[in-house]
């Protein structure tokens, strides 16, 4: 998956149908977007699912006193991770888009402590996908949020339009 960047935006170009490589994407994502910035690590996967982490900074805290991760990159780490268990299912990088996805935020995370994002596609249509997943911080029985949602995949032309070309 060596993708070049296309020089009118700041987003791989990975042609639709290549295989998916999760390790591999990941490590390319993180030159890019939510995942770059994040610092959102490849953690394993199998057939129907994808595990990541989000190890603590402290960037990345909510409330300075408490020492905890703010909800939003937990809610980036869940929406990767359900993204990537259905490419991990298709076995092939298509283009999708979150069509819904809902995450419910359980409680503040231990401050200091990685969050690990494991999630799975249960359920795999033509066009739609239906994922859940979950994150914590240690203890899989004790979550820090859940996520429940459908991607939808688009066709690769009006994924990747190219700019109008200005006059």
């Amino acid at each position: 998956m060596n993708s070049p960047l296309d020089p009118t935006r700041t987003r791989p170009i990975v042609p639709p149908g290549t295989a998916f490589d999760p390790a591999l994407f990941n490590e390319t994502m993180r030159s890019f977007g939510h995942t770059g910035f994040l610092g959102i690590e490849y953690c394993a996967h199998g057939h129907n699912w994808i595990e990541l982490a989000l190890p603590w900074r402290e960037d990345l805290v909510g409330d300075v006193e408490t020492g905890v991760i703010a909800s939003g990159p937990i809610v980036s780490l869940l929406d990767n991770a359900t993204s990537m268990s259905v490419w991990a299912f298709r076995t092939t990088f298509n283009p999708q888009v979150t069509l819904d996805l809902r995450v419910d935020y359980v409680r503040a995370a231990t401050p200091g402590k990685t969050v690990i994002g494991w999630a799975e596609c249960y359920q795999l249509k033509r066009s739609m996908a239906f994922v859940r997943g979950i994150a914590h911080d240690g203890d899989v029985s004790d979550p820090v949020a859940q996520a429940a949602g459908i991607f939808i995949q688009v066709e690769a032309e009006s994924w990747a339009r190219m700019p109008e070309a200005t006059a």
